[in-house]
């Protein structure tokens, strides 16, 4: 395939994939900046779900959130801005090779960029889906880290696939 016609192919993915994911996060965000404070929880289920409004400094569950300011913001932009090259090369690579890749890569891409602009708005994730068996609770999160996940876990089974049709 010709680079234009690559570069085509993936704004056009980007446009009717990327671009509805993150606008659906961002705008989920926003109800909870401006209907919900920081600690309040809107049960849904109760005893098993609800909307909960926290914040997260760190990464996945929490974690790398004591370090200092500049130094996150600067290490969760390189983080980021490496792993959407990485995706977008991989992307560009698949050539015509597969609908599915082409979907969870867009929804890595789209948790990644709908997390970094919460850092670089807000210094910190918005988070606020809080899943639980009565006081047994996964770490609250947001849509942006379901597309991660669920694209993560595509790709693995993408890969996986793949490794066994090999010789």
């Amino acid at each position: 395939m010709r680079d234009a016609a690559r570069i085509r192919v993936l704004l056009s993915w980007g446009a009717f994939l990327v671009l509805p994911c993150y606008l659906v996060d961002q705008v989920s965000k926003l109800l909870v900046l401006k209907n919900l404070p920081i600690g309040e929880a809107i049960p849904m289920l109760p005893g098993y779900f609800e909307f909960l409004h926290v914040r997260n400094t760190g990464a996945a569950f929490g974690i790398l959130q004591g370090l200092p300011d500049p130094f996150r913001t600067f290490f969760f932009l390189a983080i980021t801005v490496a792993a959407c090259a990485a995706i977008v090369m991989i992307f560009r690579a698949s050539g015509d090779e597969s609908a599915f890749l082409k979907v969870v890569l867009c929804l890595i891409l789209a948790g990644a960029l709908g997390n970094l602009t919460d850092r670089l708005v807000h210094k910190e994730v918005v988070d606020f889906i809080n899943v639980h068996i009565r006081q047994y609770h996964w770490p609250t999160f947001n849509i942006a880290d379901t597309y991660i996940s669920v694209g993560m876990l595509g790709l693995l089974g993408y890969m996986l696939k793949g490794s066994r049709q090999k010789p």
